[in-house]
């Protein structure tokens, strides 16, 4: 593929699920578009795409025109697919973002009741605060007061059982699979009601 050949570019997208409305743009400024909305480094975007720094350079500067393998490997690194690569996100919309967390590399918070695993920190701006949380708590009495805070919340039960207790409801006995949402401006507290800690996934938004 010569650089800058836009039925080649148009090609790739079409035949990896583009529409037929796919137009060609500048290669390189899209590839550093989407980098950049990462918050990545030319280094670590390289090592993720299984690329060399200066191959990742020279295709952002329009000073080579990547191989298909290359371009393959650059849509897996940033974690999209070859055709977001030639097309624009809809007009509003931000570019594609996405944050990986393992098992067990999230922050870790300890308090008396619960301990926190803070997921997906390395995105920015974010409208949701997903985390993990063991339920050390027994009884509601371990709390100082309710829980509030600004925004929703979202609840999953992951293993275990729960109670949540809310400020307007009455106590809610909740097991594995079970999910809650609610105004997190209302009191609320969570105990484990099973021999183990319970596990359940929190999503609160920041909005």
């Amino acid at each position: 593929m010569t650089k800058g050949d836009p039925k080649s570019l148009i090609r790739i997208a079409r035949e990896n699920g583009a529409t037929e409305q796919a137009q060609p743009m500048d290669l390189g400024a899209r590839v550093r578009e989407l980098r950049k909305a990462r918050d990545w480094t030319l280094e670590r975007a390289a090592q993720q795409a299984g690329l060399a720094r200066s191959t990742l350079s020279k295709i952002e500067n329009g000073q080579m025109s990547p191989t298909y393998e290359a371009l393959k490997k650059l849509a897996v690194g940033l974690e999209i697919s070859v055709p977001q690569l030639f097309t624009q996100p809809s007009k509003g919309q931000m570019t594609g973002r996405m944050a990986l967390t393992r098992m067990g590399e999230g922050t870790a918070t300890i308090t008396t009741t619960y301990e926190h695993e803070l997921l997906s920190e390395q995105l920015t701006k974010k409208q949701m605060l997903p985390y993990r949380a063991r339920i050390r708590a027994r009884r509601v009495e371990e709390f100082d007061g309710w829980v509030r805070h600004d925004g929703e919340e979202f609840l999953y039960v992951l293993t275990g059982s729960i109670r949540l207790y809310t400020e307007f409801y009455e106590p809610v006995e909740m097991k594995r699979g079970d999910s809650a949402y609610y105004d997190a401006t209302m009191g609320h507290n969570v105990v484990s009601t099973s021999a183990e800690d319970a596990m359940i996934l929190w999503v609160t938004s920041l909005t």
